[in-house]
């Protein structure tokens, strides 16, 4: 059985068997992907996350299918029913939904009209008129007329007989599968508007008269039409042409062309097919297109979290957060470099108080005051007023001042949460809000994952899709974009920590806590004290978690504690001692080695050589360093600056099926269309772009009414 998985597996994915069969191993010992890709690359020949992750999904849907083949195999036999060939058939099922077509003539059945016949004794002469046993189905049929079966003419006889035969057709699994794929290569989604549907903004009004192939019908529109069915608004359908699959069906059945058989079975199958096996065939193909869509959306959802995640970190900062407003006044949070809150105060430029003086004071005076090196503004109401304040600031101050615009989405989430208020208890909520947006530049992904994903606002559709699948997509790219990286285990906060492979929430909080007690963690090894963290958790989260100036030297690299000797041998033969690590040294003569050479010799598999080669050549190496930093500006733009033509550097904000929206530095963000990204096709916007990139682009319009942008990446001529 399992070679037979295998098997499946390595057709679908197109990997190696040997790299397929190594992987489920390790995957069946209840290894995570993140350390299985990290450190088990001799077994796994060197896959990268996601081709594990599908193997793990894959594994997982072919276990499930083999599970309901027995299931299904047991229930026919139970029926005494099994032959050898269907038994075979079910053995050679590929996909759940041809394995519930073989199961649906066995599968208990509520009163169909097919039963009813039965039950009235005509399944003798169903079978008659179906396999051409009988020259005269009319004459037959008087047999069976029996008034207290309510088959009181010959036409009740031959209506229940095609009954039968419309079932037989409809549960014939190979029947089903040529409908299945003649609707799904040439069929049609039809949308017309409902006749009491209420669409008062015109919102669905693009598909009041709709028509497009199964096979092009892009998600969006699957997700706004299926939106604007579930509004009432939309009436969707699947149109085929039903004659020429009724003759295609017929043809499997007719053996005489002029019979008089040969009427009855064309006119059971138009039934047969038109009653039962087009709406169920129509729900299924509604059903993948609508499952697909989600899965889209998903997956746009799920890099456009990955880019956000995997902004660069700006090092050795000190920075001024502001979280704008009006009434309310805008909240100021001076944090650190290291992310600690120095100081904090309120002021009221704006309307009604319009104490503006008071607040360019009080600004400048917490700038000075704490050697502030840039200002960062939430991107929420009164943002570009702000914007305007923080830009006279600057030009009128001697200070080295820069500013930038950050997203605040999630911040007031964050500022309301439980771990918000165990780490400022003292604080009012909106200042909490405002340390957020500062720490969310010094170090996105640290301070990101404390915020659910879907109030992060890079998601397309994100209430259309399925929830649990995309809180489980949303959950994977924070894993492994935390595993990635790596974590501080001094100064990471337990949400950050209950990412890191083989934590949960309960021992990420006992990290923490022991890290009180103890004041630092100086070792890796300490973890072995923590409550919860046995040998095998501490395998799996070991290598993902960094100690800086720990008595391990090596434990502030991603080399695992269980490479540690074949570095200390890899040390001798360099005639170098671990202390030296950042020595320039060591890079020389690591450089000056064969890598397969010292892996034979120490007896290692050359790539979890190449990686401590790596390690021990950049110790301490951030990934996400050679990635863009956010975007500083001096001064500031209004959208009646901008002209056509201007040519200007801004920050991708969201990636959509459609283009991309980006930060200019005005009040809203401009679309480049998904037309205007190459002077080539483009199929897929993050082909071109990504969140927190840094780009060039050109104004094609502005409509200052509508305040909208549309941009181009097509510079010059």
């Amino acid at each position: 059985m399992q070679d037979i998985i295998i098997k499946r597996i390595c057709d679908h994915l197109t990997i190696p068997s040997k790299k397929v069969e190594g992987t489920i191993a390790l995957l069946d010992e209840g290894n995570t992907i993140p350390f299985i890709t990290r450190y088990r690359k001799e077994a796994t020949g060197g896959l990268d996350e996601q081709q594990i992750q599908d193997i793990s999904d894959q594994l997982e849907r072919e276990r499930s299918l083999e599970k309901r083949k027995q299931e299904v195999t047991e229930k026919i036999k139970e029926q005494g029913k099994l032959t050898t060939e269907l038994e075979h058939k079910i053995s050679e099922a590929s996909q759940l939904k041809t394995l519930e077509d073989i199961y649906l003539p066995f599968r208990p059945k509520r009163r169909t009209r097919a039963l009813i016949a039965k039950e009235k004794g005509l399944e003798p002469f169903a079978m008659q008129i179906l396999h051409y046993d009988t020259d005269n189905p009319q004459q037959q049929a008087r047999e069976y007329i029996n008034p207290q079966q309510e088959l009181d003419d010959i036409e009740q006889v031959l209506g229940g007989a095609m009954d039968i035969i419309a079932e037989v057709v409809a549960e014939n699994s190979d029947v089903r599968e040529i409908v299945r794929n003649y609707t799904g290569n040439t069929g049609t989604i039809s949308v017309a508007k409902t006749s009491k549907g209420e669409d008062p903004d015109q919102i669905y009004k693009d598909y009041y008269e709709y028509e497009e192939k199964v096979t092009t019908i892009p998600a969006h529109r699957i997700l706004a039409i299926d939106r604007g069915e579930n509004a009432k608004v939309l009436r969707i359908k699947v149109e085929v042409d039903d004659e020429l699959i009724c003759q295609r069906i017929a043809r499997r059945y007719t053996k005489k062309q002029h019979a008089a058989c040969t009427q009855y079975i064309e006119e059971a199958v138009t039934d047969g097919y038109k009653r039962l096996i087009a709406p169920a065939i129509s729900r299924e193909i509604r059903s993948e297109l609508t499952d697909k869509a989600h899965q889209h959306a998903i997956d746009i959802f799920a890099q456009n979290l990955r880019n956000l995640l995997m902004q660069a970190p700006l090092q050795d900062m000190c920075l001024l957060a502001i979280d704008p407003g009006y009434v309310s006044g805008c909240k100021l949070a001076v944090i650190s470099a290291t992310g600690e809150l120095l100081d904090y105060a309120a002021v009221f430029p704006h309307q009604p108080q319009r104490q503006m003086d008071k607040a360019q004071k009080t600004i400048l005076s917490m700038c000075e005051k704490h050697d502030v090196n840039a200002i960062v503004i939430g991107n929420g109401t009164a943002c570009r007023e702000t914007e305007e304040l923080v830009a006279e600031i600057i030009a009128a101050s001697p200070l080295k001042l820069v500013y930038t615009i950050v997203s605040e989405a999630g911040a007031s989430v964050y500022s309301a949460s439980k771990e918000a208020r165990e780490e400022f208890p003292d604080l009012d909520a909106s200042y909490r809000g405002t340390i957020s947006i500062g720490r969310r530049v010094l170090d996105p992904l640290a301070e990101l994952v404390k915020i659910d994903p879907k109030s992060l606002g890079v998601g397309l559709y994100q209430h259309d899709v399925n929830g649990k699948k995309l809180d489980q997509a949303l959950e994977r790219i924070v894993a492994s974009c935390v595993n990635y990286v790596g974590v501080d285990l001094n100064r990471a906060s337990s949400e950050l920590l209950s990412h890191v492979a083989g934590i949960n929430s309960r021992i990420a909080k006992n990290i923490v806590q022991k890290r009180k007690e103890l004041g630092r963690f100086t070792s890796r090894k300490d973890l072995k004290n923590v409550s919860g963290i046995g040998s095998g958790t501490f395998t799996q989260c070991a290598g993902f978690l960094r100690i800086q100036n720990s008595r391990e030297p090596l434990d502030e690299t991603a080399i695992h504690p269980e490479s540690y000797k074949v570095c200390e041998k890899l040390f001798d033969v360099m005639g170098c001692e671990k202390k030296q690590l950042h020595h320039k040294e060591v890079n020389q003569k690591l450089q000056d080695l064969d890598v397969t050479k010292i892996a034979s010799q120490l007896d290692v598999g050359v790539p979890t050589m190449k990686d401590i080669f790596e390690n021990l050549m950049r110790p301490g190496r951030d990934p996400r360093e050679e990635l863009p930093k956010p975007i500083f500006r001096s001064g500031v733009l209004s959208l009646e600056d901008l002209e056509p033509g201007m040519e200007l550097k801004g920050t991708v904000r969201n990636v959509i099926d459609f283009g991309a929206f980006v930060d200019i530095g005005v009040k809203v963000d401009g679309l480049v269309h998904i037309s205007q990204m190459s002077r080539s096709y483009v199929k897929n916007p993050m082909d071109i772009c990504k969140i927190g990139d840094n780009i060039d682009v050109k104004i094609l319009s502005v409509d200052t009414g509508r305040k909208r942008i549309s941009l181009s990446m097509v510079l010059g001529d």
